[in-house]
Parts: C-alpha cells; sequence; structure tokens
C-alpha cells in the first residue's frame, strides 16, 4: 500500500477523526497480542523493528548491526518473516535457488552479508538459525510479533517522519498506541534529522531509554549525472534524497508502493522516459532485487549504508546482548 496522506497530518484531520473508533478498536486488539508472553530462542534475540508501518530503515540498521555483532566476535544469523513472499518457512534463504516471489526482497539483501532464515513461525525459524551455526539472531522486524522472546528490542525512527500523525492503525500509522510501546524496547535508532524525530528522541530519554543516532550513507557517487529515479520502498523520498546527496541531478522521480512488483509495463514505460529525458534510470538495492532481465541491466544501483554518530553506547547494549564484558 502507499500510505495516504493525512497519516503524515495533523491528529485532528477529518480523515484521521472519521477512522479513529476503527483505530481505537486495532490498537486496543495489537497492544493486547503484543503484550503476550513469547517462546525462549536458544539464543539471545535482537529484534530491529519499528512504531509504525511502513519503512523506517529496519533493514539498513540490521545490516549494520550484524557488523558490529560480527565485530565483537559473535555469529549473527537474520531471522525474517518474507514480506511479500509466499514461502512460509522455515528455510535459508538462497538468492540462487529461490525467486523474489517466494522470498519476498528484503531476504535477498540480508541473505548477501549473513546467513537468513525465513519463517513465518518465529520460534522454528530460530531454531534453525542456530541449527546454521548462529549464537546470536537478529530478527528483521517483528516487534510487535509476541512468538518468540526477545533479548534486546531496538525501534527504528524515521526522523523526518517521526511518528506521523501518532494515531494507531487505520486513522494513522502506528502498529500500535506508542503508549504501549515503550515497554517493548530498550532504545531506539534515529535515522537523519528533524522535528518529528527530536519528539521522539526527547520521549524515548524521558523514559531512560539510549537514543543512538544514525545517518544513511550513499555507497556510489553520481556527480554530473542525470537520472531518472524510481522506487517501491516506505519513503521513496529518502531515496531521492540520498540520490541528491550522491551529486545526481534528477530530472525525473517515480514513487511506487512499498514492495512494488515491478511488470513489463513498467519497465517499458520507465526505459522511454529515461530515453525521452536523457537520463540514466536508477534504483534501491532493494527494488533492484524485484527488477526482471534484461531491464535489470540496464538499471544503476543506489547502495546506502548506516553509519552511527557514537557506537560506544551501541557497542555496551550489543556487549550485554551477548553476555560479554566490555574492554
Amino acid at each position: 500500500m502507499r500510505p495516504p496522506a493525512f497519516w503524515d497530518a495533523r491528529p485532528g484531520h477529518p480523515a484521521a477523526r472519521l477512522l479513529a473508533p476503527l483505530g481505537a478498536l486495532y490498537g486496543r486488539h495489537t497492544a493486547a497480542r503484543m503484550d503476550r508472553p513469547g517462546a525462549a530462542a536458544p539464543c539471545p534475540v535482537l529484534c530491529i523493528g519499528n512504531f509504525t508501518l511502513g519503512g523506517a530503515g529496519k533493514t539498513p540498521t540490521a545490516l549494520a548491526l550484524a557488523t558490529l555483532l560480527r565485530d565483537l566476535g559473535a555469529r549473527p544469523a537474520f531471522l525474517t518473516r518474507g514480506y511479500g513472499g509466499r514461502l512460509a518457512g522455515p528455510i535459508r534463504v538462497d538468492p540462487t535457488m529461490q525467486t523474489v516471489a517466494e522470498t519476498g526482497d528484503e531476504p535477498r539483501l540480508l541473505a548477501r552479508s549473513a546467513p537468513t532464515i525465513l519463517s513465518r513461525d518465529r520460534p522454528a525459524g530460530a531454531r534453525l538459525c542456530v541449527a546454521e551455526g548462529a549464537d546470536v539472531i537478529v530478527m528483521d522486524d517483528g516487534l510487535q510479533n509476541p512468538s518468540l522472546a526477545k533479548t534486546l528490542s531496538l525501534a527504528v525512527v524515521d526522523a523526518g517522519a517521526g511518528l506521523g500523525n501518532g494515531r494507531p492503525f487505520p486513522a494513522g500509522p502506528l502498529r500500535v498506541p506508542v503508549s504501549r510501546q515503550w515497554r517493548h524496547v530498550h532504545g531506539i535508532v534515529l535515522i537523519g534529522d528533524g522535528p518529528r524525530g527530536a519528539v521522539v528522541a526527547e520521549a524515548a530519554r524521558a523514559r531512560g531509554l539510549p537514543v543512538h543516532r544514525a545517518r544513511l550513507i550513499p555507497g556510489a557517487d553520481f556527480a554530473g549525472r542525470r537520472v531518472l529515479a524510481f522506487a517501491g520502498i516506505g519513503r521513496p523520498d529518502k531515496f531521492f534524497s540520498s540520490l541528491a546527496e550522491a551529486g545526481a541531478t534528477l530530472v525525473g522521480r517515480r514513487a511506487f508502493a512499498d514492495h512494488h512488483p515491478y511488470a513489463a509495463a513498467d519497465a517499458a514505460a520507465l526505459t522511454a522516459e529515461a530515453r525521452r529525458l536523457g537520463a540514466d534510470l536508477v534504483t534501491t538495492e532493494k527494488d533492484h532485487v524485484r527488477l526482471e532481465a534484461p531491464f535489470a541491466a540496464r538499471v544503476a544501483i543506489l547502495p546506502v549504508t548506516l553509519a552511527f554518530a557514537d557506537e560506544a553506547p551501541l557497542l555496551a547494549q550489543l556487549r550485554s546482548l551477548l553476555g560479554r564484558a566490555s574492554g
């Protein structure tokens, strides 16, 4: 889906008020579900989630934290439900053996970095992670899923979006009323800058929770290149901003719904428009895995990595997760 504009408006927007009773019912139900105890995992579980629906930056955060865990001597594996894919698992993701239609896009990106287990049954997936050699699990999403107990949960917040209008779905973007979510997190990862993010950071600090500030770093140089950028992610504007930061001249921008399955008609339309504009086609890593050949070969990728402003407090939390002394 593409988030409705009123999710980003004031809480008193007419559409938000109209849907508020449904949001209250949904919020109570999902909050009660979130509070249920989960099954114990065979090793520590680091959950990377977010308070809202849509993209906040969970996947680059999970990748960055897996790198830090390896630096600490751990053997992480990713656990994901494979949103958008038809496989239920538990199964180890192998991009050479499975299609994006089977796994979804995010697991294929994660699998490039560490063993990745796709499983809608989280406890079964956790057992397979350990069987594959992991001694710590990085769970991509699942903060609101109670089936597996988490050792450490970090909520990722896009500073530009914050919590939107602060209402639960469908009146707003919250998965659960935020007042009921704070008790389930041990800190937040705040990506970028913005007044909405500052409000969330202040609320976290008031509860004694650490705020790990971070930013997305473009991994390629597009200086001097005219580009037609397209993306089907939670917040395409973040990608467009990163591309501009990488020096590109954006002569066209096309935003698709999150996890959009690109069809032949999309490829033909984008190719024709890029030719008319005299521009190169560029997209995200996550979008690129959903492109079919030969179109994929004609599209450049802007990779991004997450960099933390101060790794020391985060490393302290990760050492505690692993049960290891600092030093």
